[in-house]
């Protein structure tokens, strides 16, 4: 989707004032080019894609700050590129922790079976999560499900449900802050 600089400022007005239909329009504009720059430092579709949504998501969650002086395109770039910097200094630390104790503790980690408890310990977080997405509203229920407990791709969500792909990760967006707001609700309590 092509948009004018007048067109993007007006969505962007309307996204500040939380439509999403205007938070929808600004992925549509710019999903391939933020998608596109972390393939391209990622060299991994799913990193690229996760990123991806995680830059959106940070984007849409401080669109108040963004400031029109700057172009909206370079915003949402710097955002990726500061999460894929997290991303790599993270995987890097783990990978510096796992040979700093050397081969033994990595053995020792991998031939660690879960205990019985560990198992009940998995369970009820898993009864506990299910509690939680049944609060959703039943379509972002089914996203949720065909993405993490089914293991589609977006793509195969999409055809599922007869939905564009954008939609989809919009939806499944959308649902994830819904149910992590659910939960740090619940934990308050």
């Amino acid at each position: 989707m092509k948009i004018t600089e007048e067109e993007l400022q007006i969505i962007l007005e309307k996204a500040k004032a939380g439509n999403q239909i205007a938070f929808s329009n600004l992925l549509d504009a710019f999903w391939n080019d933020v998608y596109g720059f972390l393939l391209i430092r990622t060299e991994n579709e799913n990193d690229a894609e996760d990123i991806t949504i995680q830059t959106f998501s940070k984007a849409f969650d401080k669109i108040e700050s963004y400031d029109a002086n700057f172009n909206f395109k370079t915003w949402l770039i710097t955002i990726a590129k500061n999460l894929h910097t997290d991303l790599f200094r993270k995987r890097k630390k783990n990978i510096l922790e796992s040979t700093k104790y050397g081969n033994d503790a990595i053995k020792k980690v991998l031939d660690d079976a879960p205990t019985i408890e560990d198992r009940l310990i998995i369970e009820q977080n898993l009864a506990t999560l299910l509690q939680d997405i049944k609060k959703l509203k039943p379509h972002y229920q089914k996203v949720i499900n065909l993405r993490y407990f089914n293991e589609l791709s977006y793509a195969e969500i999409a055809k599922e449900l007869n939905e564009p792909i954008n939609n989809v990760k919009v939806k499944l967006l959308r649902a994830k802050k819904l149910l992590a707001s659910i939960i740090k609700t619940k934990d308050k309590s």
